[in-house]
This record gives structure tokens, sequence and C-alpha cells, in this order.
């Protein structure tokens, strides 16, 4: 069981996977967005070659937790994504993953062309490692409540 992180942007898509644990999420890939039924296909692939169970979408929100100017362009995808590919979707708070992304680049001394070409991959890292660690602070809350 794996599951799949997804940053979606008007130029790009960032795509990261998690390991087979749960633990660590891994930057996959950054697709180029050609078409809504070509980027939804490149997807479906890579849910298909690294045996994705669930899919996890950041949403874009404001600091006040209100939906983000890009929240609804998100939504429509995940509502196509959903009309094609049987895997569930979820959303992720994705407020400061670009920043996030962006400061551990420059961190690592990165040009600014390859943190151009990295940084929505690190971000769907960044959304998928988020949902990862809250499942395990659940599981660990679990085990300690358990008699």
């Amino acid at each position: 069981m794996r599951l799949m992180g997804l940053d979606i942007g008007d130029k790009r898509i960032g795509i990261s996977v998690s390991d087979e644990l749960l633990w660590t999420a891994q930057s996959l890939m950054v697709l180029e967005r050609r078409d809504l039924i070509s980027d939804i296909r490149a997807i479906k692939d890579a849910i298909d070659a690294n045996g994705v169970t669930e899919v996890y979408m950041g949403m874009p929100l404001n600091m006040d937790g209100s939906k983000g100017f890009k929240a609804d362009g998100v939504e429509k995808f995940a509502e196509h994504f959903r009309k094609y590919i049987d895997t569930p979707v979820h959303f992720v708070d994705e407020r400061l993953t670009t920043a996030q992304a962006h400061r551990s680049m420059l961190e690592g001394d990165l040009s600014r062309n390859k943190r151009k070409k990295r940084v929505d991959a690190i971000a769907a890292q960044l959304i998928l490692q988020t949902h990862l660690d809250r499942l395990r602070i659940a599981r660990d809350r679990e085990e300690r409540l358990r008699p």
C-alpha cells in the first residue's frame, strides 16, 4: 500500500509517493501540464506503476483557514480526476508548502533554474508528508490508549 501526494499548479503538477510502510514521502516527478485528459492519464500511469491506493491533493487555504483563490481550480481538477480514476482522493491543507520547498532548496544552495523545476515535486512531498505524520501521530495515540 502506497499513497500519492499531488501539488496541483497551473503549469505543473508535483507528484510524490510514500514508502510502503507509510513513514516517508519521496518526490516522484513534476508533470508539465498539457491538457486535463493527458494530465489525468499521466497521473493514472504513476498510480498504477507505484501501487498507489489513495491520493492526497494539496488544498490552497488562506492563513485564516478559508479557501484560497486557487482552491476552486483544485476542486474542479479533483472532480474530473474522480470521473476517470477510481482511486480515492482527499484534500490536505497545503499552506506554506511552496514556501517551505523554496526555503529548503535555498538551504541546499540550488540554482534558481533548478529550484523552479523541483519546487512542485518538493511541495507534493511536503503535502504527503504532512498527512503521513498525522497518521503516525494518530497510530501512536491509539497505541498509548490501548489497555
